[in-house]
C-alpha cells in the first residue's frame, strides 16, 4: 500500500529526518535564546549592559520557540508510543525543562516593570536559571536516550517505567548535559558578539571561546566513552520495515554491546561527516570568537550543534528509545510510527507550512538585522 507514492517504509524514514530536523532547528534557533540567557550574568555588569543583552533577542526568543513545538507536536503525532515513553518516564525531568521555559518568558516580560534593583536582579537570575535548566536538561535525557531508559510494555501494551529522576543523572549523561550546555552557551556568545559592541561584545567572545573549546573537549569525551565504555544496542536479525506498530510484535532480537552505537558508522563511513563537523565547527567557533568575528562564529556553533545532533541520530538509528531493563520493548523506526495514512497526511501539512515558517522566520531576521545599541532600545517603547 502506498500513499501520495510512498510506501510504508520510506515514509517513516522521512519522518524519522523531519524529526531530526526539527531537533536541530530548535537547538539552532533557540540554543543562542538560552545561551544568552546563561551567559546574563557573566557579560552584563551594569543594568544598562543587561539590557542590552536581552534586547539582543528580546525581538525574536517567541518566534525560535515554533521549533519546540514542532518537534513535540511531530513527536506526539509520528511517533505516539516515543511521545507516551519519554513524557511518562521523564515526566519529572520535563516538568523541570518546562519549568525553565516557562520562567523565561515571565522574566523577559516582567523584568523592566519595575525600576528596582533587587526587582531586576532577581528577575536576571530567572533568565539564567531559564537558559541553563532547559539546555542541561535537554542534553541529559539525549545522554540517557544513548544509555537506555528502563522501561517495558505488559500484554495491553500499557507503559512501566521503572527508573528514577535520580537514574537520569548517570555520569554519562551529564556529560551530554554539559555538552548541550557549553554548545548553546558558545552560540549565544556567537549571537551577542555578532548583536553588541563594547565591553559586553568583548566578554561574550572571551567566555564563548572557553564555552567551545569546552564543547569540542566533552563531545570528543563522550565519543570516546560510546566507543569504548558505553554499551550500544544493536538488532540482531532480521528486521520487517513495513510492519504494524507495536513494539511488542518485535521479531528480531535485541542486545547491548560493546561499541554498538558505531555499527552505522562502520557501515555508512559518510556518516563520520557528521561528528567531523561537530568537532570542527567547534573549534572553529572558538577562534572566530576569538578574533569578534560573530557572523562566521555564530554559522561555525550552528554548525557544531548541527553535526552533534546528527552524530547521536545515525549512531542510535533505527532505535529511537532503546529499553535497557527490557531490550526487546525498545522503540524503533519500524515499530512506532503513526499509521501509513496518518504519516502522508501529515507530510502534506508539513510540506505547506513548514516553507511558510521558514519564510516568516527569515524576514522576521531580515528586518531585526543590525546591532543592537542603547540609543535604540531608549527609542523603542517596546524594548525590555
Amino acid at each position: 500500500m502506498e500513499f501520495i507514492g510512498l510506501d510504508y517504509t520510506t515514509l517513516r524514514v522521512i519522518w524519522w529526518l523531519l524529526l531530526g530536523i526539527l531537533l536541530i532547528a530548535w537547538a539552532v534557533m533557540d540554543g543562542f535564546d538560552l545561551g544568552v540567557g546563561t551567559l546574563l550574568p557573566f557579560v552584563a555588569r551594569t543594568d544598562d549592559e543587561r539590557r542590552l543583552v536581552i534586547n539582543t533577542v528580546g525581538p525574536v526568543w517567541e518566534g525560535n520557540q515554533v521549533w519546540l513545538v514542532l518537534g513535540g507536536g511531530a513527536i506526539f503525532a509520528a511517533w505516539p508510543p516515543l511521545y507516551a515513553v519519554s513524557f511518562s518516564g521523564f515526566y519529572l525531568a520535563v516538568f523541570l525543562m518546562l519549568f525553565g521555559l516557562i520562567l523565561r518568558p515571565v522574566a523577559f516580560k516582567y523584568r523592566s516593570k519595575m525600576p528596582g534593583k533587587r526587582w531586576r536582579e532577581n528577575w536576571d537570575r530567572a533568565l539564567f536559571v531559564g537558559g541553563l535548566l532547559p539546555a542541561l536538561i535537554a542534553g541529559v535525557a539525549v545522554g540517557n536516550v544513548l544509555v537506555g531508559v528502563p522501561f517495558h510494555f505488559d500484554d495491553s501494551m500499557r507503559i512501566f517505567y521503572t527508573g528514577t529522576l535520580i537514574g537520569l543523572l548517570n555520569p554519562f549523561a551529564l556529560v551530554a548535559g554539559l555538552v548541550s550546555v557549553a554548545m548553546v552557551v558558545s552560540h549565544g556568545a556567537a549571537m551577542l558578539v555578532l548583536k553588541t559592541d563594547g565591553p559586553v561584545a568583548e566578554r561574550s567572545a572571551r567566555y564563548g571561546s572557553v564555552a567551545a573549546m569546552l564543547t569540542f573537549v566533552l563531545f570528543a569525551l563522550a565519543g570516546v566513552w560510546v566507543a569504548f565504555g558505553l554499551p550500544g544496542y544493536q538488532i540482531t536479525s532480521q528486521v520487517v520495515t513495513d510492519g504494524p506498530t507495536n513494539p511488542l510484535l518485535k521479531t528480531a532480537a535485541v542486545g547491548a554491546v560493546a561499541g554498538g552505537w558505531l555499527r552505522n558508522y562502520q557501515s555508512m563511513p559518510l556518516t563520520l561527516l557528521a561528528p567531523i563537523l561537530g568537532l570542527v565547527g567547534a573549534l572553529a567557533s572558538a577562534v572566530l570568537l576569538r578574533a569578534r568575528r560573530g557572523g562566521l562564529a555564530f554559522l561555525a556553533s550552528g554548525a557544531s550543534i548541527t553535526g552533534i545532533i546528527l552524530t547521536v541520530g545515525f549512531a542510535i538509528f533505527p532505535f529511537l528509545l532503546p529499553s535497557s531493563s527490557q531490550p526487546g520493548s525498545s522503540l524503533t523506526v519500524w515499530d512506532s510510527s503513526s499509521s501509513h495514512l496518518t504519516l502522508g497526511i501529515m507530510l502534506i501539512a508539513t510540506a505547506i507550512f513548514l516553507p511558510i515558517i521558514i519564510a516568516y522566520t527569515s524576514w522576521v531576521y531580515r528586518v531585526m538585522k543590525g546591532k543592537t545599541t542603547a540609543e535604540e532600545m531608549g527609542d523603542n517603547p517596546n524594548a525590555y
